[in-house]
């Protein structure tokens, strides 16, 4: 038996390498999918980083979703070099809406768009994906948001709803239109659902300033729509302090409370999941439900690797009606 073992030690990564399977991988800002019986993963990367799987441990590394850099985007972000940020998948209509992010580093002169699928099997007759554009924009100076970090939802009245934002003026919500492709309300409308701090004056539309808040995303779990975020700094390897926090409310525009019944619009966010001995920092953060179980996909900067992101999946458990992360 322990003969055995060792060949199967021995061998097996080399089989996997055959196979264009790997574990451990390398993500930044990832979210799942489940088409048939295969997981999806996409990231931040170049054209949009793709990821498949059977067991959501081996990974197969498919193409990006852009090979060539969307026009619109370069007119939007002249420095725009097709590194895309942040990605949020949703299934409706009978395919799939991809929301990515673009943006000047740095900076809230950023935009979020929009492509659509009817698969994600890329071996499918029917694969291929089409883009339209943008959905929203910031712009410096003009706007007190960054329009980077999408995540659509609808609500029990089937009005769909995107999150978004980083710094500035925090997490904000707009409701889009039925065709999912476009903000159905005006810029004045934008609601801020969670903030790290709480303003008597308009934020600042040039500075990012102290507001490290980020990464918003909204999951339904039963009676509640949980609000998860994440909190201080992300991509700074051993410097990261990187943690994700969790609100809750029974209306899809909130007010969004912590456990302790703090409004996250003020400041206010129960600590989910932070960084300890082995993850410098953790977060930006996606939440699913596969075969009765909910899963937690995020990335955390692995300190036995300098701080490199790795894709960490953890099974959630919900005690009280509040999400825990489950220990193995």
């Amino acid at each position: 038996m322990r003969y055995l073992i060792f060949l199967l030690m021995l061998f097996s990564g080399p089989a996997l390498h055959a196979q264009g399977l790997e574990s451990n991988i390398s993500v930044h800002d990832p979210v799942i999918t489940k088409e048939g019986d295969t997981y999806y993963i996409f990231a931040t990367g170049a054209g949009i980083q793709v990821w498949s799987s059977k067991d959501m441990k081996l990974w197969k590394h498919e193409p990006p979703v852009f090979s060539a850099t969307p026009e619109w985007a370069v007119k939007a972000v002249p420095e725009f070099k097709n590194f895309i940020w942040a990605p949020d998948i949703y299934h409706d209509n009978g395919q799939y809406y991809l929301y990515y992010s673009i943006s000047a580093f740095g900076k809230n002169t950023s935009a979020i768009g929009v492509a659509t699928n009817k698969t994600l099997d890329a071996a499918s007759s029917d694969f291929k994906w089409t883009d339209h554009g943008m959905v929203i924009q910031s712009v410096p100076g003009k706007t007190d948001f960054n329009a980077i970090d999408p995540n659509v939802i609808k609500d029990e009245n089937n009005t769909p709803w995107m999150v978004f934002g980083s710094f500035w003026g925090g997490i904000k919500q707009v409701k889009l239109g039925n065709d999912l492709l476009h903000v159905a309300d005006g810029l004045n409308e934008i609601k801020t659902i969670a903030s790290r701090i709480v303003q008597k004056e308009p934020a600042d539309a040039i500075h990012a300033g102290p507001n490290a808040i980020e990464a918003p995303f909204i999951f339904k779990k039963e009676k509640y729509y949980y609000l998860f975020a994440s909190i201080d700094y992300c991509c700074r390897g051993k410097n990261s302090t990187y943690k994700m926090i969790v609100g809750r409310s029974k209306k899809v525009t909130g007010p969004y409370l912590d456990a302790e019944g703090k409004p996250l619009a003020k400041g206010g966010g129960t600590i989910l999941l932070e960084g300890d001995s082995d993850w410098y920092g953790v977060g930006h953060n996606a939440v699913s439900d596969f075969d009765g179980t909910s899963y937690l996909v995020f990335h955390g900067y692995a300190a036995k690797e300098n701080g490199k992101p790795k894709l960490r999946i953890e099974k959630l458990k919900w005690i009280k009606g509040w999400p825990v992360v489950q220990s193995n």
